[in-house]
């Protein structure tokens, strides 16, 4: 219990890399964890778009002013939920399924932060296009990941201010 509650303490967001390649297993492997989510109706409407061409993550940091760590990351994974599916509730799955990924990347040595593109349309629509991602398959964010260039202490952030017992 204590290796995976470090696991969850030790995450973080990660926007700077090494230049250590992200290999196939490894890819695999996170996608296998993100797949193992839970899902409503056990619909798993997520689709993932992994891309580590230059010139296309050069494009994907130009979405938004927060998404510049996109260029220089090893690889990004775009994270995607089928309407058709699943319209009610593609969107919590597709957060399910992300938190996960992220942690088997921290699993892996690896590191990664979320950039939002959900719930601006625009920035789903920059996405749709510059990957050609059906129409009716929403995009909920991208995520750089890589090697961190240097590892970071475990911390837990509990916060007894932000429970509240039977009632608020």
């Amino acid at each position: 219990m204590d290796d995976l509650l470090d696991l969850l303490y030790s995450r973080r967001r990660v926007r700077d890399f090494t230049d250590e390649a992200v290999s196939d297993e490894q890819v695999e492997t996170m996608l296998k964890a993100a797949m193992a989510a839970p899902s409503a109706q056990g619909l798993r409407p997520w689709h993932f778009v992994v891309v580590r061409n230059r010139k296309v993550l050069a494009k994907l940091a130009e979405v938004h002013k927060y998404a510049y760590m996109l260029e220089k990351a090893p690889l990004v994974i775009v994270v995607c939920g089928d309407e058709k599916i699943s319209e009610k509730h593609w969107v919590e799955d597709t957060c399910v399924a992300t938190q996960n990924l992220l942690l088997a990347a921290t699993a892996l040595g690896l590191g990664g932060v979320w950039v939002s593109l959900y719930p601006k349309k625009k920035h789903q629509k920059y996405v749709r296009d510059l990957l050609d991602i059906p129409d009716h398959v929403g995009v909920l964010c991208a995520l750089a990941v890589g090697r961190p260039p240097e590892k970071k202490t475990v911390r837990a952030e509990y916060d007894v201010q932000r429970v509240h017992q039977e009632e608020w």
